[in-house]
């Protein structure tokens, strides 16, 4: 386990050590039968190597910073939970695809570089609103996530098991060791936007602007081309992150570690770890483990969230008020960002706070069919969208990033969009074990919609 005799630097909080989130109440962890296992698992993590370096946890935070200033703007995103069973090439390459197009047609709408951020190598816990569920007339413990439990409805497989927690260590090693593969071999050129997969466009009404987008990314990269030298060092690779919600504190605690040159504690299981909506009571375990880490923090707001105890959280996990280290992310749900979402700038404007702001328009728009089918509608997820970008507008904010729940492969999870997913289509390729993604054409539809929003506004500004 990380060490806790540590000389302090003035960077670390005096009263902090990676083990004393322990001492405070703690919600939303799996019960563990076997203790002694629990702690093998963790012991065996922590003596494993990092994930990731440093030093990327730092480029991360200096761009996020930049951001923050409106220079960047953020693309997160990535699986609800990851599933062990998508470690595999084919899913991989899908994920990162549909990210890495997002993000070229978000930097052609934002005029600025885009910050890729991956819900990925380590997204395997989800927190739940219950304990248990009722399946074919039998209780059984949730489905928390493959790093705790078995997706499948059998006692044995629901029981908790701290060996999955080991396993989810190799599952996010190797997930994230491809992808640096494949971004550093040349997957992410630009030269070659009329390979992606554009089918839906001859469905929308706005066919003409897709396709007038992608012939002018097209002839950017022929342009910058023409100076030489830009196609291998500029187009042919990109910075790319990972990030989790950080939920079972056992595991974070594990893959922390003291960095002496830099005189910090970092999480190296992940660039950006995030507090999720349940999870960030002030006087909780989250929030204490949270406050002694250097990595870039993400704390979910949401509507029942009270401004004056977000204010306290913040200033608890940045006592300093460092440019990049906090990002807000509302997910408010499309009826509330109207009412939510001035009060939450308010507050935080008024209390002085760095922050960046993204917007989830995921996690307040969940819906359920008339068959019981968890989904989520294009319209709505787009609606708040636009609500934040106009709120932050209004208020003399700025939107810096969007966070979404998506895949690169073709399921039918979320209604709506380009293609006319209606409930009918549900089933025919309904693969979440947790919460709907979009699919790949809803998530590079959304892309050229939120571009052109930003172009709107980016000549709104110059006018």
């Amino acid at each position: 386990m990380p060490n806790d005799s540590k000389s302090k630097s003035p960077d670390v909080p005096s009263d902090w050590t990676p083990t004393s989130w322990r001492s405070r109440p703690i919600h939303q962890q799996p019960s563990y039968q076997d203790q002694a296992e629990l702690t093998r698992s963790l012991a065996t993590i922590a003596s494993y190597p990092p994930l990731v370096f440093v030093g990327e946890v730092e480029i991360l935070r200096l761009q996020l910073a930049e951001a923050a200033q409106g220079r960047r703007f953020i693309l997160q995103g990535g699986d609800c939970a990851e599933r062990f069973q998508d470690c595999n090439p084919e899913a991989i390459t899908s994920k990162l695809k549909i990210l890495l197009q997002m993000s070229v047609v978000l930097s052609y709408g934002a005029r600025q570089p885009v910050i890729r951020i991956g819900r990925i190598a380590g997204q395997y816990a989800k927190p739940r609103s219950a304990d248990t569920e009722i399946i074919d007339g039998k209780t059984l413990p949730v489905f928390r996530g493959d790093n705790i439990n078995s997706f499948e409805p059998d006692p044995d497989g629901r029981r908790p098991d701290p060996r999955r927690l080991t396993q989810s260590y190799y599952a996010a090693s190797m997930t994230l060791n491809y992808v640096r593969a494949m971004i550093t071999g040349g997957f992410a050129d630009l030269h070659h936007p009329e390979n992606w997969n554009l089918s839906f466009v001859s469905k929308s009404s706005h066919r003409q602007r897709y396709e007038q987008v992608v012939a002018n990314i097209r002839d950017a990269v022929a342009f910058m081309e023409s100076f030489g030298g830009v196609r291998e060092e500029t187009l042919g690779s990109v910075d790319f992150f990972t990030s989790h919600e950080g939920l079972l504190l056992g595991f974070e605690e594990a893959m922390t570690r003291y960095v002496p040159h830099l005189g910090r504690y970092y999480n190296l299981g992940a660039h950006m770890l995030w507090i999720g909506d349940r999870t960030r009571s002030l006087d909780g375990a989250h929030i204490e483990y949270f406050r002694g880490i250097a990595n870039p923090v993400g704390i979910k707001w949401g509507p029942t969230a009270d401004p004056a105890e977000m204010v306290r959280i913040i200033k608890a996990l940045d006592p300093r008020n460092e440019p990049g280290r906090i990002t807000i992310i509302t997910r408010f749900g499309a009826s509330q960002v109207a009412k939510c979402l001035p009060l939450a700038i308010d507050a935080v404007r008024q209390a002085g706070l760095n922050v960046l702001w993204s917007s989830d328009p995921m996690h307040g728009n969940v819906i359920k069919t008339k068959n019981g089918i968890k989904t989520r509608d294009f319209d709505a997820i787009l609606s708040e969208l636009k609500a934040c970008f106009d709120g932050h507008k209004k208020h003399g904010s700025r939107l810096g990033g969007v966070h979404f729940e998506l895949t690169g492969e073709d399921v039918t999870e979320c209604t709506g969009g380009a293609e006319g997913i209606g409930e009918q289509d549900l089933s025919r390729n309904y693969e979440t074990f947790c919460d709907p993604r979009l699919n790949y054409s809803q998530s590079l539809e959304m892309a050229f919609v939120i571009a052109n929003i930003m172009q709107v506004n980016h000549q709104d500004t110059a006018e």
